[in-house]
């Protein structure tokens, strides 16, 4: 009988988040071990139809890093990276479109219909989401074809919204010629939150959160300000991939977005944990403290 109160419990603890984000965007960044661990990302699926039929509007967006490297692998291409970005010629940047717009994404559209979800599968070209210009660095270094968003037309995304699709985004996006450009996808994820007004950008990644000390796992930090993460990435505290994440949450909070979170994507139902219970997980960037 104490089991059955206990799930009773949470039920009920879930109610008041329910009422208060029923209708509210959420934007999750999906991507690190979720995307890999077939047992986790089935979990994950699961996790974000059921705040669908919670009344919440979930977006995906995804990239796919390890499995592009694996391609150009196979291919015999070496991948090279100049801080942290993939340097793109015209023949990765076509692997790269096959792999984000033509394999992943697609997967996850087949997982979440397999499941009793309705989701559309985009990319930065469809409906012109993501308009894109080619990313240049003060050092000079010619990344080829990686881009950086010059505006987002998130018109599509509420159509599908309205209708009860769950939209999944890879992360390509298109210049004014036509080119394809590779978008990191933290920083897409960051500029869509914003774009769709979204009530919370969530992150799933392969760390806790943010630590005051990278070295100490009990250092994890359950709310950060943008000043102090702004400083941390300065001094080297927060640095390689986690920069770019954090960078979107401060985006997106300068730009409208309620809540922006760091979870961990290594343990299951941790999107339910943070949205729909009053422990919360991970790190919360929030705009002061």
């Amino acid at each position: 009988m104490e089991e059955f109160n206990q799930r009773a419990q949470v039920l009920i603890e879930a109610i008041p988040y329910i009422r208060k984000f029923y209708g509210k965007t959420f934007v999750i960044k999906y991507g690190g071990n979720a995307m890999i661990n077939a047992e986790i990302k089935k979990a994950v699926i699961l996790d974000i139809i059921l705040l669908k039929y919670l009344g919440l509007n979930p977006v995906i967006v995804h990239g796919g890093g390890p499995e592009i490297s694996e391609l150009l692998k196979k291919v015999g291409k070496v991948s090279t990276f100049h801080h942290g970005l993939r340097v793109t010629d015209g023949e990765t940047m076509e692997i790269v479109n096959m792999v984000l717009a033509g394999k992943i994404n697609k997967e996850l559209v087949a997982l979440v219909n397999q499941f009793g979800g309705k989701a559309v599968g985009l990319s930065g070209q469809d409906g012109q989401l993501l308009r894109a210009r080619k990313k240049h660095l003060n050092d000079q270094v010619d990344l080829g074809f990686v881009g950086e968003i010059e505006t987002i037309q998130p018109d599509l995304l509420h159509f599908l919204m309205e209708k009860s699709y769950i939209p999944i985004v890879a992360t390509i996006g298109v210049g004014a010629d036509g080119a394809f450009y590779n978008i990191n996808a933290d920083t897409v994820a960051g500029e869509l939150a914003a774009a769709l007004q979204a009530e919370k950008l969530i992150i799933l990644t392969d760390t806790e959160g943010i630590y005051a000390d990278p070295q100490d796992p009990s250092s994890l930090l359950s709310t950060i300000d943008i000043e102090k993460a702004q400083q941390m990435i300065g001094q080297g505290q927060i640095d390689g991939g986690m920069v770019p994440k954090v960078e979107a949450c401060i985006y997106a909070l300068q730009h409208g977005v309620n809540r922006t979170h760091i979870i961990d994507g290594r343990r299951f139902h941790t999107l339910l944990l943070e949205v729909l219970t009053d422990e919360g997980i991970g790190t919360m960037v929030v705009e002061r403290d």
